[in-house]
């Protein structure tokens, strides 16, 4: 089983540049950051996990210039989104953006995808909340077609434009891998329509297992999963682990620099004593 991170990258926490330099100097695996493009202050929705809002969700970097800044300075760290809203992004954009990251992290690029929760942020960016798993889907879509083909176009109920030349291409054939997250069937027919993984947040061993097994009975084949904010408990990763999981993605905190270097060294020792 592999280990990442996922967290929140903002201008209150640990710089980018010397995250990622700390990351693969531990052997981690990759890291995946959180998307928001704002929040607005009042919102409809509660958030998922209770209570208020962190402060972090306020104030996330871009996360396509701050992975661009940690491929820089690394040469092994899988650089990942988690999760890209893309049902508040241009595709066509958005596909330049993700080609340019795997191009000069030289094909190291993870495209996690979502549909987010948050239905005020998504109508703040003009997208009906209620349409936005349709959006998502041909937004993915046509985003594939400007990666893998010369000449693209796409005519759909939302996204339409005629043959466009799009470079650069991904490094990665056919393109970077795309990790569905969600935890509905939904999600899991976009796994066997155009994913290559499920980004699976937070659920324990007792209720991933049952997921795993409906997983494999929609998509029809073995396929990754990734563990998304999953807890430092020794107990739990184990778990995982016997699962067959392929990458536990740790909850790193959006903390100062000493302290997150310390927390770092504790996912270490978590990893060590259970290997």
């Amino acid at each position: 089983m592999r280990y990442g991170v996922s967290t929140f990258a903002t201008d209150e926490g640990m710089q980018p540049v010397a995250l990622g330099k700390a990351l693969e100097e531990r052997g981690f695996d990759s890291v995946f950051l959180a998307e928001h493009t704002h929040i607005p202050v009042s919102h409809d929705r509660p958030y998922p996990g209770g209570g208020q809002l962190p402060r972090r969700y306020h104030r996330t970097l871009d996360p396509f210039v701050t992975l661009g800044a940690i491929a820089a300075v690394t040469a092994r760290i899988l650089l990942a989104t988690g999760v890209t809203l893309l049902v508040q992004r241009d595709p066509i954009i958005t596909a330049k953006q993700v080609a340019t990251l795997d191009l000069v992290s030289a094909g190291r690029a993870i495209f996690g995808i979502g549909a987010g929760w948050n239905r005020q942020e998504v109508r703040n960016h003009g997208t009906d909340p209620r349409l936005r798993g349709r959006l998502l889907d041909e937004r993915m879509r046509a985003i594939i077609e400007i990666w893998t083909k010369d000449q693209a176009e796409f005519h759909g109920e939302f996204v339409d434009f005629g043959p466009i030349f799009s470079w650069p291409k991904p490094v990665q054939s056919p393109h970077p891998p795309i990790y569905v997250g969600g935890g509905s069937r939904r999600t899991f027919e976009r796994v066997a329509e155009y994913g290559d993984a499920w980004l699976a947040n937070g659920l324990p061993p007792r209720q991933l297992g049952p997921r795993l097994e409906e997983l494999r009975q929609v998509v029809g084949r073995e396929v990754p999963v990734t563990l998304y904010n999953a807890t430092d408990e020794q107990e739990t990763v184990a778990g995982y682990r016997r699962l067959g999981i392929e990458r536990v993605l740790f909850y790193l905190p959006t903390l100062p620099e000493g302290e997150t270097l310390k927390f770092l060294d504790h996912l270490l020792d978590v990893v060590e004593t259970i290997s």
